[in-house]
């Protein structure tokens, strides 16, 4: 990368003219990449300007003095960034954020995420870390409250806080990456920063959330194919760095050669997407299963998805394994080798109560072939599981899986006693969820599938596991009543298609209310329901046991490009540090 490798020239004055397009590059510009050379005892004292202190905060006067006008030195002779630059960074940080949203599902645009993330590279590129840290945190709040906007239905503080919370992570990204500009071929580095700033929000606050991530945004695009390679993480890194190489080429200031220093960066931004088109892919096996999949749909919207009638899902889902079964026996449909049923199609423990077992043996017993159930089991009396349950026509119950990833706040409350006293919505969770603790490797009827609980699915860890265990296909089973019709279920569906990329396996979903859908392994959809219906479907579905890189190393990628991210920060915070021992030296 030899355009990368050169060095920002120094800062020179701003002229005091209008707003203009360049106003952000001039400005990103200034900053220099390496610290300057220490000054000869027989020259010059080095000044402020030439050699900042510290990294002052551009626009903040130094010292003790008052304000100065915009594209003025204050009191410290460190120069003030002129207003119109200070709202071109905004501007281009919000249409960068709102770019972001628009790679999301539902609208799917997906080259708008290495644009959007350029606007933003660009917006902070030049400041000092406290703006970048505002910055980013607008940026973030930008861009997740419409792409989070699904939480809504439990409540729009839950909605506020949640974003509110999420937006400190890019903050905190925002003002290391404002370091990490000054050094050398820092679009790298940006891309370690981002992908540490996604794994730490998946990691906490209680047990993170790591929904939003830049590369559920690709789950159909030229960058899918490295989730292969190297998982989400790669994916993200990949975008990342893509939109930095094009923030580069716009913010990099030209010298005698800058036609190469703006060619090259863009050239290599075109070859990272370009370079999946000749990674190989896994090639078919010969083997497939035919699987029935049922989305029985519920009565009610939002919170109050269950309705008012007992039992009434659990029929639903009867009532359509019967029809997929009608629909068999009349030579419309394929005869499966197995069914699967979505996450709480039992509303009712099939466990405990009589009359729920009954409902259930005799559907899986029409059918006439092993059916994954998903029910809501109890544990003693004050405790429950979120279950994957074979039911065999004949001997009813056997094996499960214990979903590992739970929904704070839905099937658990963390600080039970604060948060209960403080929200009456927080009682609606009822018995507090256990975790499981083994992966969702399931014996169905012919093959070992791995199973999946909704929510999870954003773990890469959870489904990595899965598939190590030799699940094959990955069936996920989910319950997006409570925000059908949101930007949730085709979030989720993103997810799926990128995860038969990542492992090169088939992905069956089922949802109560949609979307259930049959991925292949490739990541294209097949087939898939409409929301708010129920329908059911028997597709043919390839057995693939070929691991993918992705799945054999697993993290290694991520915590490689987390600790360049991390190093190159500590190395620029270093060298910050340095410049301002040496100046109070001097």
């Amino acid at each position: 990368m030899p355009a990368l490798d050169a060095v920002a020239e120094p800062e020179e004055p701003s002229a005091p003219a209008a707003a203009s397009p360049a106003d952000i590059a001039s400005a990103s510009a200034s900053t220099p990449s390496e610290p300057a050379p220490a000054a000869s005892t027989a020259g010059p004292a080095p000044t402020a300007e030439s050699t900042p202190a510290a990294d002052p905060e551009p626009g903040a006067a130094v010292g003790s003095g008052s304000p100065t006008a915009p594209g003025t030195a204050g009191p410290g002779g460190v120069k003030r960034e002129p207003g119109r630059v200070l709202l071109a960074r905004v501007v281009a940080g919000v249409v960068g954020g709102l770019a972001l949203y628009a790679a999301f599902p539902s609208l799917n645009w997906w080259p708008a995420a290495p644009l959007g993330i350029a606007l933003i590279v660009a917006a902070l590129h030049g400041t000092g870390p406290r703006r970048a840290a505002w910055l980013g945190y607008l940026i973030a709040l930008v861009f997740l409250l419409p792409t989070l906007a699904w939480v809504r239905p439990i409540g729009d503080d839950v909605w506020l806080m949640l974003v509110a919370t999420e937006s400190v992570f890019y903050a905190v990204m925002a003002a290391l990456a404002a370091l990490v500009f000054r050094l050398r071929a820092w679009p790298l580095w940006f891309g370690g920063l981002w992908v540490a700033m996604e794994w730490a929000r998946s990691q906490v606050p209680i047990g993170g959330f790591p929904w939003a991530r830049l590369a559920f945004s690709q789950s159909e695009s030229l960058f899918t194919q490295y989730a292969a390679l190297g998982g989400a993480p790669l994916v993200s890194f990949a975008v990342a760095g893509c939109g930095a190489l094009l923030a580069y080429a716009v913010v990099v200031r030209p010298r005698a050669e800058g036609v190469w220093r703006r060619a090259v960066p863009v050239a290599l931004a075109l070859a990272v997407p370009a370079l999946t088109l000749a990674l190989p892919r896994p090639g078919d096996e010969g083997r497939t299963v035919n699987i029935g999949i049922v989305q029985g749909n519920v009565p009610g919207r939002g919170m109050g998805f269950l309705g008012d009638e007992p039992a009434v899902v659990l029929k639903n889902h009867s009532n359509e394994t019967k029809r997929l079964a009608q629909a068999v026996r009349e030579g419309k449909l394929p005869k499966p080798d197995a069914v699967v049923l979505p996450e709480n199609s039992t509303d009712i423990d099939p466990y405990r109560d009589p009359y729920a077992r009954e409902i259930i043996q005799d559907s899986v017993r029409d059918v006439g072939v092993p059916t994954l159930i998903g029910a809501v089991a109890s544990i003693g009396e004050e405790y429950r599981a979120t279950r994957s349950l074979v039911w065999d026509p004949v001997t009813g119950p056997g094996a499960y899986y214990d979903k590992q990833h739970l929904v704070p706040f839905g099937e658990y409350t963390p600080f039970k006693e604060i948060v209960l006293a403080l929200w009456e919505r927080a009682s609606l969770v009822g018995r507090q969820s256990i975790a499981g603790d083994k992966p969702g490797d399931l014996k169905l009827g012919p093959v070992t599938i791995g199973a999946v609980n909704c929510y999870e699915v954003a773990y890469d860890d959870t489904v990595r596991g899965t598939v190590r265990a030799g699940g094959t296909p990955l069936v996920m089973q989910a319950n997006n009543a409570t925000y059908a019709l949101s930007n949730l279920p085709t979030q989720q569906l993103a997810m799926y298609k990128l995860r038969a990329v990542e492992h090169n396996r088939a992905v069956v979903a089922a949802a109560t209310t949609g979307i259930s859908a049959y991925i292949r392994p490739d990541g294209k959809v097949s087939w898939q329901t409409r929301e708010l219906v129920a329908d059911m479907n028997v597709v043919k579905v390839p057995v693939r046991t070929q691991e993918t890189i992705a799945t054999k190393v697993g993290a290694l990628p991520e915590w490689a490009l987390m600790l360049m991210g991390a190093a190159a920060a500590g190395v620029a915070a270093w060298r910050g540090r340095r410049r301002g021992d040496r100046m109070r030296n001097d």
